[in-house]
């Protein structure tokens, strides 16, 4: 096992009074916890096997809060993490044994107990459009590689933005617009939980007009478009509202294209 590497899972959460989230999420080695409340603050306790840092700021949105995590983690390969997951005991091992197999990675995307595997059972590369279907919790990257090509996760989606989330897609597109290498690695590292987002309300109107805008800022108009037909015929059961409506909002959000709009001001 590669023990001179180190891993630090980068947590974001809100509110936190202390510093019980990295106990409640199994956490047994070296953790950042970006806290978002009402305060400037720095705590850190001692884990089994490391050290826990949680900066408290008053910054608002996940994406700030994901960047702020990379600008203060020291290691060389860091994991994802809300505050609703539950790491298995032998996470570090598996993690640190992903990048071992795949050495020339430099993203790893790994799998959850709790959710359907989207992925063959077996070590693969991923490219777009294979990485629409990861989730963030379940990316890893090496650190120095995001330092060295500049990406971060983009501040204009995510929750608290207002935009919508997606915000783990437009990382992975950046991510292989730069020349890093993704992979996928069938090991399981945790659960996550089963209660709703915070930021979704339910598949309404907003929900599909909000995609739009993102799926034209991430994509662009021809793939948007298309996608947008896709997710409504593949989706349709799950709607709260009628395909057609779900489609015209979505069209109208790909009309609107306010992110874009927004990135350029």
């Amino acid at each position: 096992m590669n023990k001179q590497k180190k891993l630090e899972v980068l947590v974001s959460c809100m509110h936190q009074d202390n510093m019980d989230i990295v106990f409640k999420s199994k956490l047994l080695g070296d953790v950042v916890v970006i806290n978002q409340c009402d305060c400037e603050g720095y705590d850190e306790c001692d884990t089994q096997r490391g050290r826990a840092r949680m900066f408290s700021t008053t910054q608002r949105g996940l994406t700030k809060s994901r960047n702020f995590a990379i600008e203060k983690s020291d290691a060389d390969y860091c994991i994802l993490c809300d505050d609703d997951e539950v790491f298995e005991a032998d996470y570090i091992e598996k993690i640190l044994g992903g990048y071992e197999k795949c050495p020339d990675a430099d993203v790893i995307i790994f799998k959850m107990a709790n959710r359907q595997p989207s992925f063959p059972d077996q070590v693969m590369r991923l490219k777009f459009p294979k990485t629409m279907k990861v989730s963030s919790w379940q990316i890893s990257f090496r650190r120095q590689a995001l330092i060295e090509s500049g990406v971060r996760f983009d501040e204009l989606l995510g929750a608290g933005t207002g935009n919508g989330a997606e915000e783990e897609l437009k990382f992975l597109c950046d991510c292989q617009k730069a020349g890093l290498k993704i992979y996928y690695v069938p090991e399981i590292i945790a659960s996550v939980g089963q209660e709703s987002s915070t930021w979704f309300s339910g598949f309404n109107e907003k929900f599909f007009r909000d995609r739009g805008n993102t799926t034209r800022y991430i994509l662009g108009l021809p793939l948007s478009v298309l996608y947008a037909f896709y997710y409504v015929i593949k989706k349709r059961k799950m709607f709260e509202i009628s395909p057609f409506k779900a489609l015209k909002a979505t069209l109208g959000g790909i009309i609107e294209n306010k992110i874009y709009k927004r990135s350029k001001q």
